[in-house]
């Protein structure tokens, strides 16, 4: 009876340490961190939004426009590494790219870039959804609002939300969440014979141009006393809160 009793403890004690490897194991998969690299700063500054922390990026972001960067052998290499790329879209790298990249369809995460408060809340939370860091999104995506609101509240209190602005299209995003008045919008191609004298004969009080592909100084030409105030759309680095940071840039610089 002994010998039974012996050997049942020991068969006992083997099936519950075989049943803790598999346990440990998926605890230290789920512990690594997640290797996450986006194409710019600005698809980086929204997966910051969504939640992720230690992010790569492929352009530099000390470039002027980040989507014409040319991409490199081993640019294509740490992507197909990596557990996730995010990027855009339109990024030159995307066509170059072709078919060396050899990533599952599921780590390819496309997102639309827009600074409304909309967008990038619905962007932040589809990544937060997959990565499974809805917390810290809800959180980041908080503050992030929170910084247009009172930015539209200051844009009130002085009012400026009943001037004329003329803007350029990719900043018309910002302009409609802080309340301003949008007459007309411009670019993001050259100026064109009919906008320069849309300028002249509007002479707004407003004209937002954008620093990635500057197109306004021409319109000063017919509407000197305009005020130019100049926005930004990609960060200028990668870090903690950079959209948010970047758009209080933008806020400081129409309030000034």
């Amino acid at each position: 009876m002994k010998k039974i009793v012996v050997v049942l403890l020991l068969s006992l004690s083997f099936s519950i340490f075989a049943q803790g490897v598999p346990e440990e194991v998926s605890l230290a998969a789920a512990s690594k961190p997640i290797n996450v690299i986006a194409s710019t700063s600005w698809t980086a500054a929204f997966a910051d939004l969504g939640g992720l922390d230690d992010l790569t990026i492929i352009a530099p972001a000390s470039l002027v426009h980040p989507p014409e960067y040319e991409i490199t052998v081993n640019d294509v290499l740490n992507i197909d590494q990596a557990d996730y790329f995010i990027y855009a879209g339109y990024e030159r790298m995307m066509q170059s790219m072709g078919d060396s990249i050899k990533k599952d369809s599921q780590t390819m995460i496309k997102i639309n870039t827009n600074n409304s408060m909309e967008n990038v809340s619905q962007q932040a939370k589809a990544i937060a959804n997959l990565l499974g860091t809805e917390d810290q999104s809800a959180k980041r995506l908080a503050s992030y609002i929170a910084t247009i609101e009172k930015g539209k509240e200051e844009v009130k209190s002085r009012g400026m939300d009943t001037l004329q602005v003329y803007c350029h299209s990719m900043q018309i995003y910002l302009a409609q969440d802080l309340g301003l008045q949008i007459d007309a919008t411009f670019g993001p191609g050259p100026l064109t014979a009919n906008q320069i004298a849309t300028a002249s004969k509007n002479h707004y009080d407003i004209i937002i141009d954008n620093i990635h592909n500057p197109i306004a100084a021409p319109l000063l030409e017919v509407s000197p006393n305009s005020k130019l105030v100049v926005w930004r759309n990609f960060p200028s680095s990668v870090e903690r809160g950079s959209l948010e940071k970047m758009v209080q840039a933008n806020i400081d610089a129409l309030l000034e």
